[in-house]
């Protein structure tokens, strides 16, 4: 029984020195951590210190630079001022002493710039480039040139003027049809244009190279007939003053068939009813002109009858001269009648065709104008070529409704005065039966009366 108390009171005495152990070991473990942490601290503070006196330090820096700097700049602007004071008394000095030199300068700039594209664009300015640099210094100068200048501009015009007058056989290099390089002979016709042996050659001053131009104007010069002919001729000789613009444009010049062809279906129908119209008038006109030379002859020879108008109405007179005045004179009308109805056979044809050309131009210019109004719809007016076929129809179906409707209305006209002169003709003749068979009723009532 008291072996247990004693037990139990051991027990509680080794925890209390295990608990005295713990925290004897657990306060010294948290003074080197706070002494570790105090350290750490202390480092941190003097970084800190460090840093602070650094950054002072740049500041100081920056401020000193600061005030340099405005200092500077204060005698900058000083300056500036002071040396615009003097510029602006330079330019006035300036400007007095140059007096008209400054519009002679202007004049120069001008005059170069315009030699200067002479000789980009001409033939001559290639072979003579002695002073194209000189010329591009006078047009990119800011101040007024010098003697050296002004002597290189006036020969470099001299030269110019000397090489427009000027036939020459010289070489260049040509870009074929196939695309490949070749050299040929050519004669350049002063500063105008370069001939070669087809035709007028296109000059590109930048690469150094030529081609014949698409299409050659007719009587085109080459460098045979050149080499042929006398000197006196070769100045007469037509040429391309523009420089190429014009043989250019003679490319884009469309033929014939092309502008028939803008004409589309319309225009196509017109142009059949004009072959449709000239063929009846050149059938009719040809018809009428044997009718006119039968009654010439049968005027001539009035007994022996013949197969055209006139003979049939003599065969008419000749069949009814036993009957009265009144009926001969209504059986010739009605000759007459037939005849002329044959006589403007394909007349009214021709008029309806005259008519009808210039309305079909009219339908070809509306149909057109609304295949261009719903190309602008579309693509909008922005580029004229999208525009350009149905205003060539436009125009185009108008063009040949007109020249359609011309000669057939001439043609019309000529055919029915010639047709109405026949006309005349056979009622005079006819008037004339007439009167004589009047005659011949009258002499026998005359002479029984006196009977």
């Amino acid at each position: 029984m008291t072996i247990k108390p004693l037990i139990l009171a051991v027990s509680l005495l080794g925890l209390s020195i295990n608990t005295a152990t713990a925290n004897t070991e657990l306060l010294k473990e948290t003074k080197q951590a706070s002494h570790v942490q105090k350290q750490h601290d202390a480092q941190r503070e003097s970084g800190f210190k460090q840093t602070e006196q650094s950054l002072k330090a740049q500041r100081n820096a920056l401020i000193a630079e600061r005030k340099k700097l405005q200092k500077e700049s204060d005698q900058l602007s000083a300056t500036f001022s002071k040396n615009e004071k003097t510029l602006a008394t330079l330019e006035q000095q300036l400007h007095l002493e140059t007096g008209s030199l400054g519009e002679l300068f202007g004049v120069v700039r001008q005059t170069a710039k315009d030699v200067n594209a002479e000789l980009k664009n001409s033939m001559s300015g290639s072979e003579n480039n002695k002073y194209n640099q000189l010329i591009a210094d006078i047009v990119a100068a800011k101040s007024l040139p010098s003697m050296t200048q002004l002597t290189g501009l006036w020969q470099t015009m001299a030269q110019q003027v000397n090489a427009s007058s000027e036939l020459e056989l010289t070489t260049v290099t040509m870009i074929n049809g196939s695309g490949h390089r070749q050299s040929i002979n050519a004669y350049r016709l002063g500063n105008m244009a370069l001939v070669g042996e087809g035709g007028f050659l296109q000059w590109d001053n930048k690469k150094q190279v030529a081609t014949y131009y698409a299409q050659q104007p007719k009587l085109t010069p080459t460098t045979t007939i050149l080499s042929e002919m006398p000197s006196e001729q070769v100045i007469m000789m037509a040429s391309d003053p523009s420089r190429g613009i014009m043989l250019e444009q003679l490319a884009n010049t469309p033929t014939m068939k092309e502008r028939l062809q803008a004409g589309g279906v319309v225009g196509k129908i017109i142009i059949g009813l004009l072959l449709i119209g000239l063929i009846i008038s050149l059938f009719n006109g040809v018809r009428l002109f044997v009718i006119r030379q039968q009654i010439r002859k049968q005027l001539k020879q009035p007994q022996e009858l013949g197969q055209n108008p006139l003979g049939r109405v003599l065969a008419v007179y000749d069949a009814e001269k036993q009957r009265s005045v009144e009926a001969l004179e209504l059986r010739l009308l009605e000759t007459i009648v037939d005849e002329q109805q044959g006589l403007e056979k394909g007349l009214s044809m021709l008029k309806l065709l005259a008519a009808l050309a210039p309305m079909l131009g009219l339908l070809g210019t509306v149909t057109g104008m609304i295949e261009t109004f719903q190309v602008i719809t579309l693509f909008g007016n922005g580029d004229p070529k999208v525009m350009a076929g149905g205003i060539s129809m436009a125009l185009v179906t108008t063009v040949l409704g007109l020249v359609a409707a011309m000669p057939l209305l001439l043609t019309h006209n000529i055919l029915s005065s010639q047709a109405e002169s026949i006309r005349t003709i056979l009622e005079k003749q006819g008037l004339g039966l007439v009167a004589e068979q009047a005659e011949k009723v009258v002499q026998p009532n005359a002479m029984d009366m006196a009977a």
